[in-house]
């Protein structure tokens, strides 16, 4: 049992990272902008909270440098596209591959660095249960967050006047600016927001899920968690179960290989991805269902004087 306690634990840790992330891409896409940056903010954003955590002591201090970064990046990104009417595709992409250079620079002094000794977490009561405790009730409250995040969201997005105004800039931005919405203004929002919560699942993994920093260990999480959006259909409920899913499929093969089964470790670092077409080709059988829950004017640019 303590096996499945800790296989349990192990997924909702690494779905955390895909789950905030995810839900960051789902703002911008609500507000119709594509970020293929994902990876390059996640990966500036985890040299930026690991130097500073080192620095300084402080893995909070670390989330908002990791924060603070992702929701920078994102604000030129944002310039560019919505601004400047630059291709969102080509632009996510040239900040994706800026990232994974830019980080490899930077963090080249801290590949043997040291975080301080962490504190561990146990809710009061629940953290001593027997087999939940240890799956459920000693996170890290970043953890108890990425739950919170999505319920938050959908509150945000289904129940409140600003989520509303939000939805209406993804499916018609023509409409909201005829209406004397800001448009461009609410996107630039959406966008700094999004790569905000990319930047804290970054120092997330960095400062906590790991607790070291080496060259691309984002790993393709970004990309993962850019397809969670569509997995899930642009719904935030989904994509926290969707980011557990594929969190408990990066655990899996380890806790098969702890159990004595021989993985080759090459399956297990492609199971995470085969997981990812395997789902996004289930979906794309039935291209009507997601006609109508993406925002219609998802990747498009807006021109107000159009």
């Amino acid at each position: 049992m303590d096996s499945y306690a800790l296989l349990l634990g192990s997924m909702l840790s690494a779905g955390t990272v895909l789950a905030i992330a995810a839900l960051g891409l789902l703002i911008n896409e609500k507000a119709g902008i594509v970020n293929l940056g994902a990876e390059g903010l996640m990966l500036c954003a985890a040299i930026a909270g690991f130097a500073v955590t080192v620095k300084t002591g402080s893995s909070w201090l670390g989330f908002l440098a990791g924060m603070a970064v992702g929701g920078f990046l994102s604000m030129l990104f944002g310039f560019l596209v919505i601004w400047l009417n630059t291709n969102q595709y080509a632009t996510g992409l040239a900040l994706s591959l800026f990232g994974v250079g830019f980080s490899a620079f930077a963090g080249k002094d801290y590949v043997q660095a040291k975080l301080p000794e962490s504190l561990k977490f146990s809710i009061p009561g629940l953290g001593d249960l027997p087999v939940v405790g240890p799956a459920l009730f000693q996170h890290h409250p970043i953890v108890y967050f990425a739950v919170f995040l999505t319920f938050a969201l959908i509150w945000f997005l289904f129940r409140t006047r600003t989520g509303l105004v939000l939805r209406s800039v993804g499916e018609s931005p023509e409409s909201a600016h005829a209406l004397g919405y800001p448009v461009r203004r609410i996107r630039l929002l959406a966008v700094i927001a999004g790569g905000a919560l990319c930047g804290l699942a970054g120092a997330y993994l960095s400062v906590v899920y790991t607790g070291l920093w080496v060259e691309n260990m984002v790993a393709g999480k970004g990309w993962i968690a850019l397809a969670l959006t569509t997995f899930a259909t642009w719904r935030p409920a989904r994509v926290l179960l969707g980011a557990y899913l594929f969190g408990g499929v990066t655990m899996l093969g380890f806790h098969l290989q702890s159990v004595g089964v021989d993985v080759p470790s090459q399956f297990l670092n492609m199971m995470p991805y085969v997981a990812t077409i395997v789902v996004l080709a289930l979906i794309s059988r039935n291209p009507a269902f997601i006609r109508v829950n993406m925002p219609a004017s998802i990747g498009k640019p807006f021109y107000p004087g159009s």
